[in-house]
């Protein structure tokens, strides 16, 4: 069962996602013109996607793929369009509900299904691969490595997922951020070392079959996540 910390922090995502934030995500997500900042988030966002996506096998038809915190969808519909069977889920049912609108029926060979819920459901069954991009990062890193290590149980081949890499950059937008009126604070971040990061990992009991792969760290304006990938030893 997930910790008290981590159902918290989902009611607080929740509210943020699905209504304090749903105009600028909206936005954010689609292609209409954003201001300098928020561009450079969008490019940031768009090059991580590519780099999860080009870790999946370029075949995915016969793969069934759970998108955990799949948000306005682009990231599953991508898999189905290359074969995949797709649970593309989120907690805020205003994206969920953008997502399907987005996609439509283009899912080329593959499906998704949307769903609104916890990511860590254990009743979405089991999956070859699990990509959870920018969904864990709001968590604290006991608690998002225990969500990992929850998927991993459920996971025949990898996972994939982001964290906030603790750079001085990222420290400084933290400590700026809590200056704001919490009423206008977006949820922040909780930024880890890679290295602290890796050793929560491998001590995890529910990891103790699994490796780190490939890491990428995407750099753009204001917008820094790190992608890491988890394979079966």
């Amino acid at each position: 069962m997930p910790s008290a910390t981590y159902q918290s922090r989902r009611g607080e995502l929740l509210t943020y996602f699905d209504r304090t934030a749903v105009e600028a995500w909206t936005r954010l997500t689609s292609d209409a013109p954003v201001s300098g900042i928020r561009a450079t988030v969008r490019a940031g966002r768009d090059a991580m996607r590519r780099t999860l996506l080009s870790w999946l096998p370029v075949d995915l038809r016969g793969t069934r793929i759970l998108d955990a915190g799949c948000g306005t969808g682009a990231l599953a519909i991508e898999a189905a369009r290359r074969g995949a069977e797709v649970v593309a889920i989120d907690l805020s049912p205003t994206l969920v509900g953008l997502a399907h609108e987005r996609a439509g029926d283009d899912h080329g060979a593959g499906h998704v299904t949307w769903l609104v819920g916890d990511m860590l459901d254990p009743a979405l069954g089991t999956f070859d691969h699990v990509v959870a991009m920018d969904s864990l990062i709001h968590y604290r890193a006991a608690d998002a490595v225990e969500a990992v290590a929850g998927l991993a149980a459920r996971t025949g081949g990898s996972i994939l997922f982001t964290f906030a890499p603790r750079t001085p950059l990222l420290a400084a937008m933290h400590a700026a951020g809590s200056l704001f009126p919490k009423r206008d604070r977006a949820p922040s971040i909780a930024p880890v070392a890679d290295r602290r990061l890796r050793h929560l990992l491998s001590d995890a009991p529910g990891l103790a079959g699994w490796q780190a792969a490939r890491t990428q760290r995407i750099a753009s304006g204001f917008y820094t996540s790190q992608a890491l990938e988890l394979v079966r030893r």
